[in-house]
């Protein structure tokens, strides 16, 4: 079984007192159905599972259930041997946005603390801004997200110390030896064709096949694609453009998404397809890094709503579209061969992932800087650039940047492959797979240097 760190925090939740019913939000294929199974039958003699989208299109129980007595009347129909109480019995609700009506029922479930519960779906972000009474103080909403770095390393069989060790290195901001860096570097070049999409990971694990593995990250690519032009008649082709365009978007010297190339038509602005990127980022299937106008911290007050770069939600789905079954291209680190736009996209998703809003900055006669975070520590904004070439030490746009006094830069990184870390003025650099150590949720939203 795949260990996910997400498991300690549903156990915690599960454990505690707390009477908040847990949401797991992420998109699909990402594991949340099966690390809730299996936590919840651990944890609880009487486990119950109900598939909302299964019902909705079978039998519709709970179609129009608005009630919580109507709720476990319906609920009786399938498992009222196992409803026994609070202590003992685990109600899971899976994609829970079949019915939104479920949602605001949530609340009331809550209230009446009859059994323990925990639901999970996708669009969530979407679904509770459409439900006429949100379960505020009620519900507990955690995102998923696939696989990260870190816990692709414990499926390749690294062991929790050695990337304890790791991590107090980064955190002191020492290189690895030689042999440990280039075994790094190696698995982190797999992750780049596995990706995190649970399925993708086990098939590598079992087969070493590329072609077994891209074929599983086509299918869900495809599914994902499908499923957003379920949004509507209307909009779903634009949301299928929008989620096409995205690798061909990063493949541009300019990542950011054009809105003219969408419907190839003049005098379209970002406000005309709100809602089509709207659905993209909250299904979970792309990832958003929005424009700073004015570098400070806190970035959200100056986040720039008419430019935009997304990234896919997996690094393996984008190298499956960009290089199929070649798989010298990211492992025999090809000159010809600009990784660039896949080595961005592993570290917009380990930073989303680990809790960070990511933004970007870009300047006509300054150049771009790829991401920007908020450190509360030093109360600045921290400027990472990404290098996937030699030439890891050549940033004039980030040079430029850090030397800006109106910005309060304090500190600022680069990650490449690069074996050794240093530090010169304001910028330290990191290699590649230390960006799994940042985390915008332990005490210190970036090493302390």
């Amino acid at each position: 079984m795949l260990y996910r760190k997400i498991e300690s925090l549903l156990e915690e939740h599960l454990k505690s007192d707390s009477k908040k019913i847990l949401l797991i939000d992420g998109a699909r294929q990402i594991g949340k159905t099966y690390i809730i199974h299996h936590v919840g039958k651990k944890l609880f003699e009487n486990y119950i599972e109900i598939n909302m989208i299964e019902d909705s299109l079978g039998d519709r129980l709970f179609e129009g259930t608005k009630t919580v007595e109507d709720f476990y009347l319906q609920l009786s129909m399938l498992a009222g041997d196992k409803m026994k109480d609070k202590e003992n019995t685990l109600i899971f609700i899976d994609e829970i946005q079949a019915y939104p009506h479920l949602l605001t029922l949530l609340k009331f479930l809550s209230q009446d603390n009859k059994f323990t519960y925990i639901a999970s779906g996708s669009l969530l972000g979407v679904t509770l801004s459409q439900t006429t009474s949100i379960p505020m103080g009620s519900i507990r909403k955690v995102r998923m997200f696939p696989l990260d770095f870190e816990e692709f390393l414990y499926a390749n069989g690294l062991s929790e110390i050695t990337i304890y060790s790791m991590r107090k290195k980064f955190e002191r901001s020492e290189a690895l030896d030689e042999s440990m860096h280039n075994k790094m570097l190696d698995l982190f070049h797999k992750f780049l064709l596995v990706g995190g999409l649970p399925d993708a990971v086990n098939a590598y694990l079992e087969t070493k096949n590329i072609q077994t593995i891209r074929d599983i990250q086509d299918e869900i690519h495809d599914y994902y694609a499908t499923d957003a032009s379920k949004y509507g008649d209307e909009k779903k082709l634009k949301i299928r453009r929008i989620y096409d365009l995205i690798p061909s978007n990063m493949e541009n010297k300019k990542k950011r998404v054009v809105v003219q190339s969408i419907e190839d038509k003049r005098g379209k602005t970002f406000q005309h397809y709100t809602d089509e990127f709207e659905y993209l980022i909250s299904a979970g299937i792309a990832l958003n890094v929005q424009a700073i106008a004015n570098p400070t911290f806190p970035l959200i007050e100056t986040t720039g709503k008419n430019l935009l770069k997304l990234y896919l939600n997996d690094v393996g789905i984008l190298t499956s579209i960009l290089y199929r079954n070649n798989i010298k291209a990211v492992l025999n680190d090809e000159r010809s061969i600009n990784l660039g736009s896949v080595y961005e996209t592993v570290v917009a998703s380990e930073l989303i992932a680990h809790g960070y809003k990511l933004f970007y900055y870009d300047n006509r006669n300054k150049g771009e800087v790829d991401f920007l975070i908020d450190d509360y520590d030093s109360l600045s904004a921290v400027p990472i650039e990404v290098k996937s070439g030699k030439n890891y030490t050549v940033h004039s746009a980030l040079t430029t940047f850090v030397q800006n006094e109106d910005y309060h830069i304090k500190k600022a990184f680069v990650v490449s492959n690069e074996r050794n870390t240093k530090q010169n003025g304001k910028i330290t650099y990191l290699p590649i797979y230390y960006i799994m150590f940042f985390n915008a949720d332990s005490s210190s939203e970036t090493p302390q240097l």
